[in-house]
């Protein structure tokens, strides 16, 4: 009976991916998933990812598979390892991990849980350049 009211009302799963640009990451979420979630990126010219900093963006979309509802939200890091220093870049992806951690803490503790969005991020994704000189 579980088991058939969780497959009926359907899952929350929230994927960040982190890297360099041109690693891939989008193209291995979109084949990965069946999906288009990229239509309205542009590609940056290299003056522009000089000057940007890193913002954290959410693309969600709806899947069903076998009768089984996903709501999957990707969790994107464009910018994340393209500054010459990177001592520092991790920084905003573990402060939006955490804040969606307390959140969702806050959500459960509260007197109505009945319907709780779950932000928290359940698999991280992290590519690593095959140019690089180590880790």
């Amino acid at each position: 009976q579980v088991h058939r009211k969780s497959v009926k009302k359907g899952f929350d799963f929230t994927l960040m991916v982190a890297g360099e640009s041109g690693l891939g990451k989008s193209t291995l979420v979109d084949s990965l998933f069946l999906t288009n979630l990229y239509t309205t990126r542009t590609l940056l010219s290299a003056e522009e990812r000089l000057t940007k900093t890193l913002e954290i963006q959410k693309h969600e979309v709806d899947i069903e598979e076998r009768g089984v509802k996903v709501k999957l939200t990707v969790v994107d890091t464009p910018g994340f390892g393209d500054a010459v220093d990177n001592s520092q870049c991790w920084k905003p992806i573990a402060e939006y991990i955490d804040q969606q951690m307390e959140q969702y803490f806050r959500d459960e503790s509260g007197l109505n849980r009945k319907n709780i969005q779950d932000g928290r991020v359940h698999c991280l994704l992290y590519f690593i350049s095959s140019l690089g000189h180590g880790l």
